[in-house]
């Protein structure tokens, strides 16, 4: 006897249909800057600008993979695909994440061979390229951080994001150096400081892809305590078999078979007892999407059944 949570279906779908809609403007105004910051690059000879070029240029991959990914999860289940293809999007993430890998990799070599061999850069008008991508992924963060569907593909997007932001805030001071200073390292040193700051997200955004499709248990969610407050149902004498894991982000899941005394099951009836424990779980830890198999005491030898088959 089991119940499947739906709730939060309609509300979830609503915020993917909407961070679609901030996608494709952050897609938009990505593409544009990259193409002046390219220009930039090649006008200024400024490495820093044409790592925030490459930069930008993964981003929009990035964002066009996201965008496919959040479509084609709202594709509905099907027979061979249960959960539909949810999945889609943490892949997606995934990708982002060895993408961006190699963008800093890509980075750091060039750096240290701007900083042995360092190069002239126009740096007035690296400057002013430097400032319209500043200003834009200022519009495209802002766009992006009013999404609450807690999805980790538009979190990999944010991280991006705020990314080229820091990028293009140190292109800008590169290019003050240079023209205060005229030390011309200071670009190969912003490349790499650009380097440095996405490795972290990077691995971040990896660790957390891995973990989903490995199907951890969600992070925050402490297993020990949801067994604790399922036995507190009036009537449950063990829960066991419990496993909890992430379909997608923000859709937790969990499973559990709970053992009831005769009596509760008598005077309450299965249906009661499964919106208690399904109650329980949505109120105390979040998870609306759970099944349970409710099992009466009386019934000792359930174990075995998939051992004895059925004809």
């Amino acid at each position: 006897m089991g119940s499947t949570g739906a709730g939060a279906g309609h509300g979830h779908a609503a915020g993917r249909a909407a961070d679609r809609g901030r996608l494709r403007l952050v897609l938009l105004i990505t593409v544009t800057v990259l193409v002046v910051e390219l220009v930039g690059a090649l006008l200024t000879g400024s490495l820093a600008l044409l790592a925030d070029a490459g930069h930008m240029a993964t981003d929009a991959t990035g964002v066009v993979i996201a965008l496919s990914a959040a479509y084609v999860a709202t594709r509905p289940a099907t027979p061979r695909r249960t959960f539909g293809l949810h999945r889609a999007e943490i892949l997606a993430a995934l990708v982002n994440a060895v993408v961006l890998l190699g963008v800093c990799t890509f980075l750091g070599y060039v750096g240290v061979r701007r900083l042995i061999t360092p190069s002239e850069v126009e740096a007035g008008p690296m400057i002013a390229f430097a400032a319209v991508g500043l200003l834009a992924n200022a519009v495209s963060l802002l766009v992006l951080q009013r999404s609450d569907s807690g999805s980790l593909n538009m979190r990999g997007a944010w991280l991006e994001v705020a990314s080229d932001l820091v990028g293009s805030v140190l292109a800008v001071a590169a290019g003050v150096v240079i023209v205060l200073t005229g030390f011309h390292r200071a670009d190969a040193i912003a490349s790499l400081l650009i380097a440095g700051l996405i490795l972290p997200r990077s691995f971040s955004l990896l660790r957390e892809s891995v973990s989903v499709l490995m199907e951890s248990t969600p992070r925050g969610l402490d297993l020990a305590e949801v067994e604790r407050h399922l036995a507190g149902v009036d009537g449950v004498t063990e829960v066991h078999d419990l496993h909890a894991w992430t379909i997608t982000s923000g859709i937790p899941s969990l499973s559990a078979h709970v053992t009831v005394t005769d009596e509760a099951l008598a005077a309450r009836g299965v249906g009661v007892l499964l919106d208690e424990l399904s109650v329980c779980v949505a109120g105390h830890f979040g998870v609306r999407h759970a099944t349970f198999q409710v099992e009466p005491v009386s019934h000792r030898r359930h174990e075995d059944l998939g051992e004895a088959g059925c004809e």
